[in-house]
């Protein structure tokens, strides 16, 4: 459309000029045939130009369409290679991701392989190590090596999977092997181990050694055990031997020799306290002593029955003095005298008779509670002795501490057990003197109770009697 205008704007432009100059020269006629003319040309060339238009066109097109189809074609071909690279991102991605993943369950299982390995070695017996120590030092060496590969760790790992499996079939079945133990005194032998379940027998290659082998305390070597029964050491000899008999078993596997061990004497026991020991003996020694003297002492007070006492009350109710003073003699005791005190004065006003009756019954109180403050005494110093022997314990297990360090527990149990040893007979002596303190003064309360109920019975019984009176104004009319 744009080509045909085109067109017919160049030919107006072409006859638009021609007409106006023909116009002006020529005759309107020759114009008009010249303008036709031209114009026949001009559409000639035009009919030229679309018949070539409609040649170039059918090229052009199918070229365009081989474009066209090329584009698609590219459009197609990109579009594939970038799905391919897409799925070769996510790949690598999750190939990473994958490395990654494999890589943690590496480091996982090779800090569980040195778990389990550490595990293993902890439950060997004391004997066994010597059995295991090589492959385990390279087990956990080769953890640390950077320069194995991580398949050469895995597989220095694994071997002691191997030989955990191989243990636990040895002691399904039993088996023996060679090594060394120590005997009582420290002497290394060399000999042959017998190990079914947790049960360890060792002997030693000359025969003279013969025991279960256990570990002691501080020692990285086996120590031999030995048998008191000589049929138990005969039958674990012939195990040894011929892998077969009899197997002495220890139920307790060890402890109950252990806690053998740890038993003492009274005197072992006490010498750990230290010296305060010594005063703290002592003062139990002394509380002892006067608790015995005063319970004999207040054992033998006599204590009236009521039926005497009611026969010195009739006869002075009587006004009898002298049966009075003849039953109250035969009352024992400290009662008996306060009454008798109490009845040699009857004829006196109260107020002189309760003095009197009084003054005994203070002089036996103090008879009965002398010494008793001995023992309140040691009953409260007992204790701060055995505190006193907890701070010179805790200060020489911390001077031990200064010297070894506190890696040894056994160098430190000696100043731990003078602490608690002085502690414990502090208390084992300040309880029984407590109690036995109460005991007695309970006692002494209590005789003084009776002394002040005779006593008060006795002078409530001389106001109530006119012997008094009648006696007051015979002496008036005498004194008249």
């Amino acid at each position: 459309m744009k080509n045909y205008l085109f067109i017919i704007v160049s030919v107006l432009a072409v006859v638009l000029p021609c007409a106006s100059g023909y116009a002006r020269e020529a005759s309107f006629e020759n114009a008009s045939e010249s303008i036709r003319a031209r114009l026949d040309e001009s559409l000639s060339e035009l009919a030229l130009l679309r018949e070539k238009m409609a040649q170039e066109k059918i090229p052009l097109s199918r070229k365009l369409r081989d474009l066209e189809s090329q584009l698609v074609e590219v459009r197609l071909e990109y579009q594939q290679a970038t799905r391919l690279l897409d799925s070769r991102t996510l790949d690598l991605s999750n190939l990473k991701n994958e490395i990654d993943s494999r890589r943690d369950e590496g480091n996982y299982l090779s800090n569980l392989l040195g778990e389990y390995i550490r595990n293993f070695e902890s439950r060997l017996h004391i004997s066994e190590i010597q059995r295991y120590r090589k492959p385990l030092e390279e087990a956990k060496l080769a953890a640390e090596n950077t320069a194995l590969s991580q398949q050469q760790v895995y597989n220095a790992q694994a071997a002691i999977l191997e030989l955990s499996l191989e243990r636990l079939y040895d002691a399904l079945n039993g088996t023996k092997f060679d090594g060394t133990a120590s005997d009582s005194s420290g002497s290394i032998h060399h000999g042959t181990f017998a190990a079914a379940g947790p049960v360890v027998i060792f002997q030693s290659d000359d025969g003279k050694n013969t025991g279960t082998a256990q570990q002691r305390l501080g020692s990285l070597e086996a120590a031999i055990i030995e048998f008191r029964n000589p049929d138990d050491t005969h039958a674990a000899a012939q195990v040894v031997q011929e892998s077969r008999g009899f197997l002495p078993l220890d139920p307790t596997l060890g402890n109950a020799h252990k806690i053998e061990d740890t038993h003492e004497t009274f005197i072992e026991h006490v010498k750990k306290g230290g010296v305060v020991m010594y005063p703290i003996f002592a003062m139990a020694g002394a509380a002892l002593l006067v608790a015995v003297y005063k319970w004999i002492a207040m054992s033998m007070v006599r204590t009236p029955s009521r039926k005497k006492l009611g026969e010195v009350m009739n006869t002075v109710t009587k006004s009898d003095q002298k049966s009075a003073m003849d039953k109250a003699a035969k009352i024992r005791g400290p009662v008996g005298r306060m009454l008798r005190a109490g009845v040699e004065h009857m004829k006196e006003p109260r107020e002189l008779v309760e003095e009197v009756m009084y003054e005994q019954i203070l002089s036996t109180r103090l008879k009965l509670e002398r010494w008793l403050s001995f023992i309140a005494i040691c009953a409260a110093s007992a204790p701060l002795l055995g505190l006193l022997g907890t701070v010179t314990g805790i200060i020489n297990t911390f001077k031990l501490i200064t010297v070894f360090g506190s890696g040894d527990v056994k160098t430190l149990s000696g100043g731990i057990s003078e602490a608690l040893i002085t502690t414990e007979f502090g208390l084992i002596v300040a309880i029984p003197s407590l109690l036995i303190h109460a005991f007695l003064s309970r006692r002494a309360k209590s005789i003084v109770n009776q002394m002040e109920q005779a006593a008060m019975s006795l002078v409530n019984q001389i106001s109530k009697t006119p012997y008094k009176a009648k006696d007051s104004q015979d002496d008036d009319s005498e004194a008249a």
